[in-house]
């Protein structure tokens, strides 16, 4: 076992990204007040509630630096997810290359934009799931330099592909073909599943 204030910071995320695991991964696109354009995918993403329907992503600071996505997020309190999939994720992970701030990461992609139905900030058409969101709040975690930014936002859209849509409200997995996060440079697509009833007494 290991105390986790002996480790550094280093091993304490190897052992997190390498054991809580898949990670599914939100890609998101923001914009800031001037109409510069950012996207970047994250993997420290999950539901919080669903009444009212409200996502998180975890954005991390880097000697003391905050993303694109956090300061354009604070700053016009709208956002896009998209659920990476196998047909996305390759394309996707060219827009985590560190650029500067007013350059945009879709030029360095095929994906195009997709207008919102809710919020000014554009989404992105090839995705199969995507969910506009208005900023519920923003908390700082950590130590100043190296921390995170927790966004809370709520979904104000869902946007799903028919090819994925089940009536009453399901998504069909096999048709979706999500791609979860491992460690390191590894990510995974979803493979065997299995049913498990909960106990009702």
């Amino acid at each position: 076992m290991f105390k986790a204030n002996t480790l550094s910071k280093q091993q304490n995320y190897k052992l997190l990204s390498g054991g809580i695991i898949p990670r599914p991964i939100a890609f998101v696109t923001s914009q800031d007040a001037s109409g510069n354009f950012n996207a970047a995918p994250f993997s420290f993403f999950n539901v919080v509630c669903s009444a009212p329907p409200m996502i998180m992503i975890s954005v991390g600071r880097s000697n003391g630096q905050r993303k694109d996505t956090s300061l354009n997020i604070e700053e016009t309190q709208c956002f896009v997810v998209h659920i990476t999939d196998e047909a996305t994720v390759e394309q996707i992970n060219e827009t985590a290359a560190p650029i500067h701030r007013t350059q945009n990461e879709l030029d360095r992609t095929n994906l195009t934009y997709v207008d919102s139905e809710c919020i000014p900030v554009p989404g992105v058409a090839e995705a199969k799931m995507r969910m506009e969101c208005r900023l519920e709040r923003i908390i700082s975690l950590g130590d100043a330099d190296e921390g995170s930014d927790l966004i809370i936002g709520q979904v104000e859209m869902f946007h799903i592909d028919d090819a994925i849509y089940i009536e009453d409200s399901k998504i069909d997995p096999q048709a979706l073909k999500p791609v979860g996060r491992l460690a390191g440079h590894d990510y995974m697509s979803l493979g065997k599943t299995f049913t498990i009833q909960r106990p009702t007494e």
